[in-house]
């Protein structure tokens, strides 16, 4: 392990977890990431064996079968297995973000009921806030969801699902018009547990799950639609029991769900740090090694620098959550930093490799597709800025 990404204070539980999931991306995720990603294979055996070091449930209270653990060793771990594989880490994260849901804004119920299953990796999760023609714009959310008796009836389409089509149970943002003014406060989300597949489900009427999205990189792990045609769902699988409150839960799991995206570019540049490292110390051009080239060294100078700033931001924002701080303004830094680091160092990398990055027999030629998802997820660079620009303004205005 190298000097980089090192973090200060951590218990020994902790360290312990992260040296074995280290070991587990250095030996059962790395040597068959780039096959796998290729053939767009969903990666059945990493999952299993995820779910055998309990992964699944690294967050969830150990009162429901969980590891009990902090956000920042979630985003710690996910650190690693993004630099081993990026969509490995997406398979966790919107389970992750659903139980945290739960976890938070549930009934009792809620919590007995999914989240044993959801720690030993049983029911797996997947959240759905996009629409196809609504980009950032969560106001203009369309889907509904209107009440039938002890039901509610839900229409609509929803876009860019992570684990669309292997999650067996999805949280869904529906505007209900039920709970104020604003269209913020008429948003409910709904918990709807479905079959594993895609096309029409066969224990959820009217729920289809089309298919695959094709995509440029983040292969492997499945992004699909959910489109809902009268769907009836119980009353008592409104999260936490009320209508109303469902932007208020997504945007809570969100701000989690952006630490996570942070902790993603942080692996991914790391891992595309010591790849540009490690060949520059190989290929040699004009009689010596390219590391010994002055050009190189400036280039390896500035890549190590931002793999170093983006983790320690990182873990930063984890740690304000983890207290119990509002954790807004971090996150959203942490993930524009990390997401726009992680791109550059990524390029730089392929840059070191000269031709040879362009070849698939290559692995950076798997991080330069893969890092371009992450200036869009959780909110795009744009969006993040806007956040940080208004909460700047909240910390620092003038008395007028």
């Amino acid at each position: 392990m190298g000097r980089l990404a090192q973090t200060e204070g951590l218990t020994e539980i902790q360290r312990d977890i992260l040296a074995t999931v280290r070991d587990f991306v250095d030996k059962e995720i790395i040597p068959v990431a780039t096959e796998l990603e290729h053939r767009d294979e969903y990666p059945t055996a990493i999952v299993e064996g995820m779910k055998q070091l309990g992964l699944f449930g690294l967050t969830i209270p150990e009162e429901y079968g969980g590891l009990g653990e902090s956000l920042l060793t979630y985003a710690l771990v996910v650190e690693e297995i993004a630099r081993g594989w990026m969509s490995v880490s997406g398979i966790v994260n919107t389970h992750f973000i659903v139980a945290h849901m739960i976890n938070a804004h549930g009934t009792q119920e809620q919590k007995d009921h999914f989240l044993p299953k959801m720690a030993a990796g049983e029911i797996r999760g997947a959240f759905s806030m996009s629409e196809p023609g609504l980009g950032s714009d969560v106001s203009a959310i369309s889907t509904k969801g209107v009440r039938d008796g002890e039901f509610y009836v839900l229409n609509g389409q929803k876009m860019w699902l992570t684990n669309g089509g292997t999650s067996t149970l999805v949280a869904v943002l529906c505007r209900t018009d039920e709970g104020g003014s604003t269209p913020y406060k008429n948003m409910t989300t709904f918990l709807i547990e479905k079959t594993a597949g895609f096309g029409p489900n066969p224990t959820v009427p009217g729920l289809t799950v089309p298919g695959k999205i094709e995509k440029m990189g983040y292969k492997g792990v499945d992004t699909t639609e959910l489109v809902l045609q009268d769907v009836r769902i119980p009353a008592n699988r409104i999260l936490g029991g009320v209508p109303g409150r469902g932007f208020y839960q997504m945007m809570d799991g969100v701000e989690v769900g952006r630490v996570n995206v942070a902790a993603r570019g942080c692996g991914v540049a790391r891992r595309a740090f010591e790849l540009g490292v490690s060949y520059a110390q190989q290929r040699s051009t004009f009689g010596k090694k390219i590391a010994e080239h002055q050009a190189i060294q400036f280039k390896l100078a500035e890549m190590a620098t931002k793999v170093e700033a983006a983790h320690q931001m990182m873990v930063m924002a984890a740690r304000k959550k983890d207290g119990g701080e509002r954790n807004d303004l971090e996150a959203g830094m942490a993930k524009y930093l990390a997401s726009e680091y992680c791109k550059e160092v990524v390029e730089d990398a392929f840059r070191i490799h000269g031709g040879y990055g362009f070849s698939k027999e290559y692995e950076i030629e798997r991080l330069y597709r893969e890092a371009p998802m992450l200036l869009i997820g959780e909110g795009t660079a744009e969006i993040q800025k806007m956040i940080i620009g208004r909460r700047l303004l909240e910390e620092y205005r003038i008395a007028e």
